[in-house]
């Protein structure tokens, strides 16, 4: 293998969530997607199961669907009194700031032959998969998960089983955001040794 632990490393460490808010009107190509997505397929996956499916919006109508979609379940679900004009105009305007948007959903098996949460560990490994593959590419890219994305609308909307999870939405575009320090707390702190 030619990639070395360093690289690995920093690959790792220097990878951040970056917003579409600072995203760049630039399209990503089907190419590039296509092989970020196969790596998300390499996802380690108990039994074989692979349950990591993905709704790929990448279309400027595609886009703009998406972002009424979620404003409009934003405006249904939320109380008249709870209810943000802001946070509705941001639901329907974001899509269209990316250059893909990525559904991330679970396909459960329908034997149910291992623990939910294993599947969903498995998706989980292929969306941090996702997101190292975007940030080699130079591109942005954020795992949002709003409250619609959990809900029957949703998984009408992208058409899934009556067993499987939507798990969230990643946002992906390039983007104008200089490159930031990370921070976290020591490793320390979170482990024991025995």
């Amino acid at each position: 293998m030619n990639i070395t632990p360093e690289q690995t490393n920093e690959l790792i460490r220097k990878r951040r969530s970056i917003f579409p808010k600072m995203y760049i009107n630039k399209p990503i190509s089907k190419e590039i997607l296509e092989e970020i997505l196969e790596n998300a397929n390499w996802a380690p996956t108990h039994r074989l199961t692979e349950p990591w499916r993905f709704v790929v919006f990448q279309s400027e109508s595609a886009l703009n669907e998406l972002g009424a979609f979620l404003a409009k379940a934003y405006q249904k679900r939320t109380p008249k009194e709870r209810f943000s004009e802001a946070k509705y105009q941001k639901n329907l305007k974001k899509p269209s700031q990316c250059g893909a948007v990525l559904a991330i959903c679970m396909n459960r098996d329908e034997a149910e032959s291992i623990p939910e949460i294993e599947e969903i560990c498995s998706v989980s490994c292929a969306v941090q998969n996702i997101l190292l593959s975007a940030s080699a590419y130079n591109i942005g890219a954020y795992w949002s998960s709003p409250s619609t994305v959990f809900s029957d609308e949703m998984k009408d909307y992208l058409n899934l089983g009556a067993k499987d999870k939507c798990l969230g939405l990643v946002y992906m575009g390039y983007h104008k955001m200089p490159e930031i320090a990370g921070k976290r707390t020591p490793m320390s702190d979170k482990v024991k040794w025995r």
